[in-house]
């Protein structure tokens, strides 16, 4: 396959203003989503908050996923990258004007009802962010070479790593010396940025067409689903990766409550930064060397390691292991993101794209609030109470240790067990071998949905 090398080089230079813009948007969301989490737990010391927090996040994704893949189909991608900057600097300063007049007594209150609106105006405006995430999975079709999607990808990887590393140094920081007040008045500046540094950015690309029959539902599921059912062994593979959702509803729910047992506020933002590093690293991994001949091979694969992580980053009470433990599995986890991406960009048409990464993350990100609202209160209400006993400790001391958060590190360690099986089972599964045969003939061919 060839391509025009000054239409290549417009592009990448046009995918690099988009790709720092996005860095900029996710650091601000991450920041002030984090210093949520952060400031939720240290003023009411409840994993239930937290877990509730985590989970409406990845719920309010998964019902928006489906909207937001038919906008970006059907709208210009700078349009909605634009649009999606808007929303959120709108929610924000709602937010901060919120937080201004009630005080952070009345906000922090979870039997009132302004914690949850707070809670719910933060969170409208960190989810709307994701909507141009979707918008850059099509802009890699658009803007870069199918022989180079995949490197593309491990960029948005390590986009990602850098906003990761940003924001849980800062949010701690924040929280812990400038308070909530001080970290809502940074978001909103950094907000305002990404729209004036998009006015000057200008993206190549038609109109998209009118659907064919006339038809223009809001939320046009059927689209999603016909563009997939195209595909033999795609569903499939979304089903998959959604599995991978499940270990980051456990994630959602506990991470934070562990990783604040061992550090403070202030010294947990910067391990989770000195962790972050590894999403760095993977980005660049794949930006470099590719995922290979078979990106769905590379995710199972990379998935049963996940697990194995997961299963053992905890399992004794040591900030090393888990320092350790996190950097392995951000290190890992943008291959499993890159590789779904790569085979949806070369076998769905571009018209198609944003329905079918829309459904994918809707799908997906159901099933992290499922665990996370069903974790919290399991950890909370009955697995930590049960390992702080003297009998329970003892029953599990063999496999976890001793320490204060004993009942956590063994729902990670069964979270993690069960997604090595369903890593492993998935290489027997007819619907891996027929879509790897379809990705292999379609790059050998030259077929390319851009």
């Amino acid at each position: 396959m060839t391509s025009d090398p000054a239409v290549s080089r417009d592009g990448a230079r046009t995918f690099a203003h988009v790709l720092v813009n996005t860095l900029v948007a996710n650091v601000t969301t991450s920041f002030l989503w984090f210093a949520l989490t952060f400031w939720v737990y240290l003023e009411t010391r409840s994993v239930l908050a937290t877990g509730v927090v985590g989970g409406a996040y990845m719920l309010m994704l998964a019902l928006f996923a489906m909207l937001f893949g038919t906008l970006v189909d059907r709208h210009r991608k700078r349009d909605v990258l634009v649009g999606s900057s808007l929303a959120t600097a709108a929610s924000f300063l709602v937010a901060g004007m919120l937080y201004a007049v009630l005080g952070p007594g009345a906000i922090v209150d979870m039997t009132g009802p302004w914690f949850w609106l707070f809670s719910g105006i933060v969170l409208f405006g960190s989810v709307v962010e994701s909507l141009r995430n979707i918008a850059l999975s099509t802009l890699v079709t658009l803007l870069i070479p199918a022989d180079r999607r995949d490197r593309a990808n491990g960029l948005v990887g390590t986009v990602q790593g850098l906003a990761f590393i940003v924001t849980s140094v800062f949010s701690g920081l924040a929280i812990g010396q400038l308070g909530m007040g001080w970290t809502l008045v940074i978001a909103n500046v950094l907000t305002v940025c990404t729209v004036v540094h998009l006015l000057f950015v200008r993206i190549a690309e038609e109109q998209p067409a009118a659907d064919a029959d006339g038809k223009r539902p809001t939320v046009d599921v059927r689209g999603a689903l016909a563009a997939i059912a195209l595909v033999p062994g795609l569903f499939a593979l979304i089903i998959l990766t959604t599995f991978n959702n499940l270990v980051s509803g456990v994630f959602i729910a506990l991470v934070d409550p562990y990783g604040l047992t061992l550090f403070t506020v202030e010294e947990w933002g910067l391990v989770f930064g000195v962790a972050s590093t590894g999403f760095i690293a993977g980005g660049l991994v794949i930006a470099r060397w590719g995922l290979g001949a078979n990106p769905l091979r590379t995710m199972l694969w990379v998935l049963a390691a996940m697990g194995v992580i997961n299963a053992t980053f905890t399992l004794r009470e040591s900030a090393w292991l888990c320092i350790a433990g996190i950097w392995l599995f951000l290190l890992i986890v943008p291959a499993v993101e890159a590789a779904e991406q790569t085979v949806i960009q070369r076998v769905v048409p571009f018209a198609s794209q944003g329905r079918v990464f829309g459904f994918a993350q809707a799908f997906e990100a159901a099933a992290a609030p499922v665990t996370a609202f069903l974790v919290a209160p399991i950890a909370e209400f009955w697995v930590i109470p049960m390992m702080e006993t003297e009998s329970g400790a003892q029953r599990w001391a063999w496999l976890v240790g001793y320490g204060d958060a004993r009942g956590i590190a063994l729902i990670f360690f069964f979270a993690g067990l069960v997604m090595v099986v369903i890593s492993l089972a998935a290489f027997g599964t007819r619907s891996y071998r027929v879509l790897s045969d379809r990705y292999r003939d379609d790059a050998e061919s030259g077929v390319t949905a851009g």
